[in-house]
């Protein structure tokens, strides 16, 4: 069982980190849309400005929800790109 669950863990490793072209071009897509300005850079302000967690005029639910969409590519973009450089360093 244990031996299952480490190639899973292979598997899922190996497929994050070969993946980076389409997690670039959703980051570009997705994670930018609408384009003027970018929809997430505005909602990370709202965020790091403390007025996401405000009782009257806080982030709701489908805003959370919002964020986790158009940053998740870029969290994955980032995960690859980690991996690809700690596994280029370990074959050499």
């Amino acid at each position: 069982m244990l031996f299952i669950k480490v190639i899973n863990l292979e598997k899922m490793k190996d497929q994050l980190k070969d993946n980076w072209k389409l997690f670039l071009i959703a980051s570009l897509t997705l994670g930018l849309a609408p384009f003027n300005p970018p929809h997430i850079w505005g909602k990370i302000q709202w965020i790091l400005g403390g007025n996401a967690f405000d009782a009257q005029k806080g982030l709701q639910p489908q805003d959370w929800f919002d964020v986790l969409l158009h940053g998740l590519p870029w969290i994955l973009l980032l995960i690859s790109g980690i991996l690809n450089l700690v596994y280029r360093k370990k074959s050499v």
